[in-house]
């Protein structure tokens, strides 16, 4: 569900991007409070891990459509909603410059869909319900599988808004709607079914990870190396080899555009969209996760690839997943470290008052 920026006006684009610089600034003030030099390898692990889980694209049966996994659940469930909303935001921030997966003026749009519903919504009001009594795989399973429907459903209601209010007279809101709801609730249960399965593999070989999320409080004294060493290697797993097994039907989003509009590419002819375009084309070195070519340089867009065989054995997708993920993984660490010293300074100068 990564827009483009042809789907939205300057104006939404920008305000958009001012209300999730707000949110994200937010998060960092509230993250201080449960962040520790323990909680930081972790945020980075499950960047890197999330952002190569979203290049698997599934197919979703009988419709030609296809889906991944958003990230966003999984990420407030394991890390907290403020740095789930950060590690999100790394992310996307990522995909969008290096890779040219989802517009930079579309950018804000794109962190608040995923990341604001999920962290912000769906897991203190529905996911933190389910496991207030206790947290066991029942209650996991319940409580991924509802706020991770829940969370994509607003983050699919939330593009349609922001297209009507950008003037997309291609996309009449209505027939829109009743195109993304649908085919993101499908995508929505296949998200909970595969939340629910990796917080309870991490439940079961440390609790305490989930325990203190759900309160706020830091990992400090909590064993988590084998949790990060095993998210490590399937994140190159996930990454390197089974990228090539995505699915090529276009994903729910591009699926619904087409379905309404008649095509999945909408033009954007203002000066403020080539801009944003001519600089994510310098800057993704790998675009659409493969190697440029010539010709994405003459025409500024990737070209299409061949799509008649699968898997997809391509180099540049597994360089694609493991460059990518390690970038997202320093940058993440990078963003903790920041917090976490500011934190310590913020904590001594209260000290030096007193």
């Amino acid at each position: 569900m990564h827009m483009a920026d042809a789907l939205i006006s300057p104006a939404v684009g920008g305000t958009m991007l001012a209300v999730t610089a707000g949110v994200a600034a937010y998060s960092a003030k509230k993250v201080q409070n449960d962040m520790d030099e323990s909680k930081i390898p972790l945020m980075g692990v499950m960047g890197a891990f999330v952002f190569t889980a979203q290049m698997i694209n599934f197919s979703i049966p009988g419709t030609g459509s296809s889906g991944h996994l958003g990230g966003g659940m999984l990420l407030a469930i394991l890390l907290g909603p403020y740095a789930g909303f950060l590690t999100m935001a790394s992310i996307l921030l990522i995909q969008a410059l290096f890779f040219g997966d989802g517009g930079l003026l579309a950018y804000g749009c794109n962190v608040f869909n995923l990341g604001f519903y999920t962290c912000f919504v769906a897991y203190p009001f529905i996911y933190k319900k389910f496991v207030r009594k206790g947290i066991n795989p029942r209650n996991i399973f319940a409580g991924s599988m509802v706020s991770s429907v829940v969370g994509l459903q607003l983050g699919a209601f939330s593009v349609v808004v922001e297209t009507l209010l950008s003037g997309k007279t291609e996309l009449p809101f209505g027939q829109f709607l009743l195109f993304m709801l649908p085919i993101h609730l499908a995508i929505g249960v296949i998200e909970g079914l595969a939340t629910a399965a990796i917080v309870t593999f991490i439940w079961k070989a440390r609790p305490e990870i989930l325990e203190r999320a759900v309160v706020g409080e830091t990992l400090r004294g909590v064993p988590i190396k084998k949790v990060m060493v095993g998210l490590a290697v399937v994140t190159v797993i996930v990454g390197g080899l089974l990228s090539w097994f995505a699915s090529a039907n276009p994903d729910g989003l591009e699926w619904s555009i087409e379905r309404v509009a008649g095509t999945a590419e909408l033009e954007s002819a203002s000066g403020i969209h080539r801009i944003f375009s001519e600089i994510q084309n310098r800057v993704a070195f790998l675009p659409d996760y493969g190697f440029k070519t010539v010709e994405d340089d003459t025409a500024g867009q990737p070209v299409e690839e061949d799509e008649s065989s699968w898997p997809s054995v391509d180099a540049g997708t597994s360089v694609s997943g493991i460059v990518g993920g390690a970038i997202t993984l320093v940058l993440t660490v990078i963003l903790g470290w920041i917090i976490n010293v500011s934190r310590k300074r913020k904590s001594k100068a209260t000290k030096a008052v007193a």
